[in-house]
């Protein structure tokens, strides 16, 4: 299990971008077809925008049509941690980073086989590590206009 990262909610707004923080701080939601990374097609790993934390392989990506990226596999069993929210339309589970607790968006079972799960990420929740790379320094993400 991920060595869980805890800070204040100052500390997390000097850490992330102001989109960064209103979707992984606040549980807000990125505009669909809108993130870097729902046609994005790379071979790596993706990982916690936030905290490093490795979530997803390049491999289960895959397209659900949702306008998010969606994946069918976590990389690991305690890479990430779901609970039941209410929305508008009803329950969903959120899923967040098991490592610092920020939201990364949430998980259905309408997915693919072999798991039937689609976990539907925010983009800007994730930070792409190319295969061969480390996520060692990615830890602190630049404060930048471009988030």
């Amino acid at each position: 299990m991920p060595e869980k990262i805890r800070k204040t909610e100052e500390e997390w707004k000097e850490l992330l971008t102001p989109e960064q923080y209103s979707t992984l701080r606040e549980k807000e939601t990125e505009q669909p077809d809108s993130g870097k990374f729902y046609r994005f097609d790379g071979d790596g790993v993706y990982a916690c925008v936030a905290c490093g934390n490795r979530l997803f392989r390049s491999d289960t990506k895959f397209d659900s049509g949702s306008g998010w990226p969606s994946f069918w596999a976590a990389v690991s069993d305690d890479a990430l941690e779901t609970a039941p929210q209410l929305a508008t339309l009803g329950e969903r589970t959120e899923v967040t980073c098991a490592r610092c607790g920020g939201h990364l968006g949430h998980v259905f079972d309408d997915g693919p086989k072999p798991t039937g799960l689609r976990y539907c990420i925010n983009s800007v929740s994730l930070d792409f590590v190319p295969a061969g790379e480390t996520t060692e320094g990615k830890a602190t993400p630049e404060k930048t206009a471009a988030g």
